[in-house]
Parts: C-alpha cells; structure tokens; sequence
C-alpha cells in the first residue's frame, strides 16, 4: 500500500510507500532513497502515465533539492547543506561519505549489482530489485510498486549488526502500536492501577486486539522493566500462559513514566 502525504502538486498529491520504514532501506541506501521512493509512490497513483522525469518536471518544475535537483543528481550519504554533527561523526563529512560508500558499494558488488551513482541509476535498481515495476501500456508509460517491499536482507549480503539493527527496528514498529494501546487501556479506562487481576483474552477484548497482540505487548512492559507478572505470589512467564489464565499484572508507573517520557523528548534530535 501507498500513503498518500497530501502535499499537493501541481497535479498530483505526493505518496511514500507504508513499508518503506519498516523493510529498513532507509539504512543501507543514500538519502535519496527516500524521496525517490516518494515520487515512484506518487507516479504509481491511478491515472499517471509518463516517466519519472515527467513527473518531476510537472510537480517541482525539473528540480526537486530533496531529491538532488534531478535525476541525474549524485547520490549522497548527507545533506550538504545542513550542519555537521561532529558529535555523531566526528570524522567529518568527507570521512563519512568515503566510509559510507566504501560499505555500500563492497555490498552491491558482493551480490553482483552495479554500483548507482546517481538517482536515476538507483531507480533502475529498483526495478532490478522489485521495489518498483514500470510497464509499456498504450496510453503511456505505468508505474507501480508492490504492496510489500522486498526486504535489503532478501536482496544484499547484510552484516550481522546491520540485520540486527533492521530486526530490531521493524519489531518495534509492529510492538509499539500494541503497547500503547495496552497502556492507554491502563491509564484511560483504568486510572492507573498499581495491580490488575487479568487474562490475555480479557486485556485482548478490552483493547480491541487479539490475544497473540496482547501476549506481545504484557511481554515488551516486561522486558522494559514496566511491569511483573504473578500467578497467584509466583512470577509467571507470560509466553506461557494460555489466553484464559488469570495472572497479576504489576505494574511500575515511575519506571514507565520516566523511560518513555525521556525516549519521546528524545526522538526529535535523534538520528
């Protein structure tokens, strides 16, 4: 599926890929990944027909800085306009760049691609890859994308830490939504408590999420240091509880509270 960002064109409304955060390729492509994946999305709509370029040219005029200029703009690992933190890289720019694509293009030529230098190089990548399809029709020139984007560990002989790291991001996406829920039930409908007398299918139905949902999210409170929990006085492994079991829920709010409340003041100026 395809986001609609709703920033109007001349024409056409701007669209991300939904996927495109969790399969991860935000972390192994240059920059213009992203907004190369935006206008693919935005050529993808229904009715569009005509090349990237003309796309680019209908929208931005030829020239879109996010995305380099054009098509032929070279790829890059930063933004050169923007001021470098030398706290997060302290090699400086030129050092980052050169590291940077010594990694990406020993993993490219490890699995027998071509190394893009510029964005419309990167974009017959994405065909390669089937992160994007383009077909002859006789109206003109269609583009599309598949609903779920290949993963780069499908395609690319990732490094351990990398497929970790990747691992890590998409289990947080899919968790996160769980938890919150799971926590606002706690705050919003029940004030707080410092106990719950409760089942997996009980917090599944007050939530509106399947019992498996459920499970995952009593378990990340857990492993976050957020909550305990008991049958009867014994700790209870909640993986293995089935669904009907009552088990205590503890909970520790100034532990909660004070984690995620640092991590949301921390987003903003991360990466």
């Amino acid at each position: 599926m395809i986001d609609d960002l709703c920033v109007p064109g001349p024409r056409w409304d701007m669209a991300m890929h939904n996927d495109w955060w969790a399969a991860g390729w935000e972390h192994v492509l240059p920059r213009q990944g992203f907004p190369l994946t935006m206008l693919i999305g935005t050529a993808s709509q229904s009715g569009f027909t005509g090349s990237l370029d003309d796309l680019l040219q209908e929208i931005f005029g030829g020239d879109w800085d996010m995305i380099g200029g054009s098509l032929d703009g070279a790829l890059s690992f930063s933004w050169p306009d923007e001021e470098w933190d030398y706290t997060e890289a302290p090699e400086g720019r030129e050092a980052y760049e050169a590291s940077r694509w010594e990694d990406f293009g020993a993993l490219l030529t490890a699995a027998g691609f071509p190394v893009p230098t510029t964005v419309r190089d990167l974009s017959e990548l994405y065909l390669t890859w089937g992160l994007a399809r383009r077909e002859k029709t006789p109206t003109g020139t269609r583009w599309s994308m598949p609903g779920a984007l290949p993963l780069p560990g499908d395609l690319l002989p990732l490094g351990a830490d990398l497929t970790h790291r990747l691992d890590q991001i998409r289990w947080t996406l899919r968790t996160g939504p769980l938890v919150d829920g799971f926590i606002t039930h706690l705050v919003d409908d029940l004030g707080e408590p410092q106990e719950v007398l409760t089942s997996l299918d009980r917090l599944a139905a007050a939530t509106g999420r399947g019992a498996d949902d459920a499970r995952i999210a009593v378990s990340e409170l857990v492993q976050a240091g957020d909550a305990l929990v008991y049958r009867g006085q014994e700790p209870a492994d909640v993986e293995r509880l089935d669904t009907h079991q009552r088990f205590r829920l503890v909970m520790n709010w100034d532990h909660l509270h004070a984690t995620r409340v640092a991590l949301m003041r921390a987003e903003p100026t991360a990466g």
